[in-house]
């Protein structure tokens, strides 16, 4: 039996079901304790700043519930945050071929936690070290840090996604393996404090957002693809 004829079943290696993403608290509690602090301190500028930068940081970490459709074609986005390009690229480092290309955009104010796409399985991750330019430039794409992982459906059907750290963002977090199976809308990693996510596509799928568009991980469809032109594989 292929890996791919396996049965789809969540990863379950780090689950992440609570509303703040575990990788939130060594931020959260020790800026919550300086809150504190300062309010048995009586020292109201320090408790004023404390307070804004522990519900931002509980903000930015925040790890809302998102309704995942149903439809086998649909192809959600893997990030929240506003779309910065829509474009054909050939992608030639692990796809080799001509694909479309969506960036997506997570400011310091978007959910940063990040969903998978479709139901797949992992067939490859790539890690690459890099620069920190910022996320929503062109030459983030090209020259940051960043890990991709390729995903392939039982039928045969691939993308390629790739997380990007910014000008801000140091941490990649992804907790996928090669051989992992994600479900879609199953979380699978995040990138602290901005960043961008880069999805490529086959041409042949029917893209339903626009530049400029403000999308929700796990939720937004950003395409359908064509379930009957893809091969099964099992």
């Amino acid at each position: 039996m292929s890996l791919l004829s396996k049965s789809l079943e969540p990863m379950g290696k780090r689950p992440m079901a609570l509303p703040i993403a575990k990788e939130g608290y060594p931020f959260i509690i020790p800026t919550a304790m300086a809150t504190l602090l300062f309010v048995s301190l009586g020292w109201v500028y320090l408790t004023g700043i404390f307070c804004v930068i522990t519900f931002f940081v509980i903000s930015f970490f925040r790890n809302p519930t998102r309704t995942t459709p149903s439809s086998e074609r649909a192809i959600v986005a893997p990030a929240d945050g506003k779309i910065l390009e829509i474009e054909r690229h050939f992608e030639n480092h692990l796809l080799n071929r001509e694909t479309v290309k969506i960036s997506i955009f997570m400011s310091l104010f978007n959910v940063h936690v990040n969903r998978s796409p479709i139901t797949g399985r992992v067939m490859k991750r790539v890690y690459h070290p890099g620069k920190f330019f910022a996320a929503n430039t062109d030459k983030s794409s090209l020259l940051n840090e960043k890990n991709a992982l390729l995903l392939c459906s039982r039928d045969g059907f691939e993308i390629l996604f790739i997380q990007i750290a910014g000008i801000i963002a140091r941490r990649i977090v992804c907790y996928s393996q090669k051989g992992d199976l994600l479900k879609r809308g199953q979380i699978f990693g995040m990138i602290r404090f901005g960043s961008r996510v880069d999805i490529y596509l086959p041409p042949s799928v029917d893209i339903r957002v626009r530049v400029g568009d403000h999308v929700k991980g796990g939720e937004t469809i950003l395409g359908y693809r064509d379930v009957k032109k893809t091969k099964d594989r099992d």
